[in-house]
């Protein structure tokens, strides 16, 4: 018979709690400290079983000890729930039973391993970041009961579209089963990101109703298109929140899975009011064993880690981290694609540069710097480091992730729109979101009829789109941004599960989408993972470029041809003045008789 494990080493009981509809039968567990100390074991029951946990022991929070009986508990090794979470006040008061308002386990039966085969994504590609649910929410072509789930990826419509971009991987914004922040629900307002989990391997319900078998036979058809797939996790805090928050899995288990200061308060690394203890080995071992999981039973390609530093933090962080060898060294994480965003908001957060060299990077001053630069306020010199794959930062190992716009901030359309944000929508009175975004409105505040502005609008985000594309390292682009995608200037739109972030494909630029469909094109046929040095940079109007030149913001721009001219491999041309950004033929002659049409 298969044991059913728990950490819980300072509970003095723990119930596992079984249930047929809403009757609910309590099964004493057995103190059983091995390994890591799990803490507490019972037999597991059959698969299919909807469960839950409860943990009798101190109530005090100020020491750490937040143990409810009243409390049911999600596991947290879960991998599949029977409903979403849903934030209710009663989850974070003593002595309130909460088993009508906490999602039920389901225990699983035998997952079967995936046979390995390498990742299916190249450095130097494009991966494409997808909302799932905004995605598809508004598609004409996917059938409404479809639509907004994990499984609306594997739809004929959608993958063409990823074909047409050539997309080496899409990138899926956290599909983990996550719980609205508590000032939501007052607002009438939802989570529309998942960036608050409560448990690592859950699939929200919501977003994968078939749960790991939908998310696998979705990456299934996603390969056979030769498109990876790279999970969006959160491992740096969870839903639990601050001593506020509620009590729905480690908190009432082990909270010391959380970081604490030497008071015995929570450190909050992460501004989301708790921040996991990677120091702790049980903590890297559940981490670990998440991963596996995806990889083996879901045949994922890799991960994107939000605010990855606090991975490597025990309390400052370390580059040589306990957690990057242990990934290194498993046979099945090894070789997948491990992408890091190198910044958190706590001492010392922002690492750019520091993560190790088989791991790719989030770059922010690239995203900073081509804004600045088609702004009119950053020189070519600083343009030209980034297009070069930022050297100065990663070495001559490019590992940088080159993007535009992301999830978080103004999309690429409103960067040209909006010079400030307009987040009141969010019920924040327009405080939250970043205050300082390089955008620029070329004239006047959201949309206008006016004609000139619009043009150059449409001219700026050609050209800035043609300076991703024609970058060194791997670049990045925001589903929607491909055909002007506008958030109406709301720069964190993380709680507009609406027609903000639903992406409008009836109303999409289809001629903006054909142009990026065409720099795709010219990127497919080469590799962009390094900056060769084999090359020439000159004036626009020819003759080299001195050291004043390259520093004078007002220089408009350049070009360069990489290889000598037997080789004539591929050039670029940036002229700020046009404005005009991308690829030379190879001939070196420009686009109008090339393959790539400017």
């Amino acid at each position: 018979m298969s044991k059913l494990s728990v950490r819980a080493p300072r509970a003095e009981a723990v119930t596992l709690c079984l249930f047929e509809g809403e009757i609910e039968t309590r099964v004493p567990m057995t103190r059983c400290d091995r390994g890591e100390g799990e803490g507490w074991i019972a037999e597991a029951p059959p698969p299919g079983t909807r469960y839950g946990l409860r943990a009798h022991g101190v109530w005090a929070p100020e020491q750490g000890l937040w143990f409810d009986p009243a409390k049911l508990l999600v596991d947290p090794r879960a991998v599949e729930l029977d409903r979403p979470f849903a934030y209710n006040p009663a989850l974070s008061a003593h002595g309130a039973d909460t088993a009508a308002l906490v999602p039920r386990a389901i225990m699983p039966g035998a997952l079967p391993d995936l046979p390995r085969c390498p990742p299916f994504f190249r450095r130097g590609g494009l991966i494409y970041e997808i909302n799932v649910r905004g995605l598809t929410m508004l598609h004409p072509e996917v059938p409404e009961p479809q639509r907004g789930t994990v499984a609306a990826l594997a739809h004929p419509a959608v993958l063409a579209h990823l074909e047409k971009l050539h997309v080496s991987a899409v990138e899926l914004m956290p599909i983990n089963a996550w719980i609205d922040e508590r000032h939501l629900p007052p607002l009438s307002l939802r989570n529309a990101w998942g960036y608050n989990p409560v448990v690592p391997m859950a699939l929200d319900p919501r977003l994968c109703p078939g749960g790991v078998v939908e998310l696998r036979e979705t990456v299934a058809a996603l390969h056979a298109r030769g498109i990876g797939v790279i999970l969006d996790l959160v491992f740096n805090h969870t839903g639990e929140s601050d001593v506020l928050g509620p009590i729905i899995s480690f908190r009432g288990l082990d909270n010391a899975a959380y970081a604490h200061a030497p008071d015995g308060s929570l450190i909050n690394d992460t501004g989301c009011g708790n921040t996991l203890d990677f120091a702790n080995p049980a903590v890297r071992s559940l981490v670990l064993d998440s991963l596996r999981h995806f990889v083996r039973h879901c045949g994922v390609d890799g991960f994107r880690f939000d605010l990855a530093p606090v991975m490597a933090r025990g309390p400052a962080f370390a580059s040589d981290a306990p957690i990057f060898a242990e990934i290194a060294d498993d046979p099945w994480l090894a070789d997948r694609v491990l992408i890091a965003e190198p910044w958190d908001i706590g001492p010392g957060g922002y690492q750019l540069g520091q993560f190790p060299a088989n791991w790719l990077e989030w770059n922010d001053r690239y995203r900073d710097d081509v804004r600045r630069f088609w702004r009119g306020d950053a020189a070519i010199g600083v343009l030209a480091q980034r297009i070069a794959g930022s050297s100065g930062i990663f070495g001559m190992d490019c590992r940088s992730v080159n993007f535009l716009a992301a999830h978080d901030g103004f999309t690429l359309a409103d960067t040209l729109a909006y010079a400030e944000r307009h987040n009141h929508a969010n019920g924040e009175d327009g405080r939250d979101g970043h205050g300082e975004n390089f955008s620029w409105n070329n004239g006047v505040e959201g949309p206008t009829g006016d004609h000139a502005i619009c043009a150059r609008r449409a001219a700026l985000a050609r050209a800035m789109l043609g300076t991703l594309f024609v970058s060194t390292g791997t670049i990045q682009l925001t589903a929607g941004d491909e055909f002007g995608r506008s958030q109406r200037g709301n720069n964190n739109a993380y709680a507009q599960d609406n027609a903000v972030t639903w992406i409008d494909w009836i109303g999409r630029d289809r001629a903006l989408e054909d142009h990026v469909a065409a720099l795709s094109t010219w990127r497919a046929k080469r590799d962009m993972s390094q900056f060769s040095e084999n090359g020439t940079w000159t004036a626009l109007e020819g003759g080299a470029l001195d050291a004043a030149r390259w520093e004078n913001p007002a220089t408009p721009g350049f070009v360069w041809r990489s290889g000598g001219e037997a080789a004539r491999p591929t050039g670029l041309r940036i002229d700020r003045a046009a404005p005009e950004a991308g690829p030379l033929d190879d001939e070196g002659a420009g686009s109008q008789s090339g393959d790539m049409p400017i």
